[in-house]
């Protein structure tokens, strides 16, 4: 899980119809529309709070936008290590991370 660059509260996003574009090496993978959310930010905190008390501070994620999971493409195009991964969203930036290797077993 990453967060950043940018954090916006969801008044800040206005009426959520923003693009997202996901890259992997540069190539794009995946575009969608964080208006396709199935479940609205309200939905989020409802939900989060019904078990949790929510404090200033408190930051909930919401998931992946549609077409922005690679096990939905289908195509076994999966990610190795040393790829570069960038989620960028219209108006708040780009996040863009490296893929780590795995545990190394001792």
């Amino acid at each position: 899980t990453s967060l950043g660059p940018v954090v916006v509260t969801p008044d800040e996003l206005g009426a959520l119809s923003l693009k997202m574009v996901a890259r992997v090496n540069g190539e794009e993978r995946s575009r969608g529309d964080l208006a396709d959310m199935h479940h609205s930010w309200d939905a989020i905190v409802a939900h989060a709070a019904r078990n949790t008390r929510l404090r200033p501070g408190d930051i909930l994620g919401s998931g992946t936008v549609g077409t922005g999971c690679i096990l939905e493409h289908g195509d076994g195009r999966w990610l190795l290590p040393g790829d570069v991964v960038e989620l960028e969203v219209e108006g708040i930036g780009v996040l863009r991370n490296r893929v780590g290797g795995g545990a190394s077993s001792v």
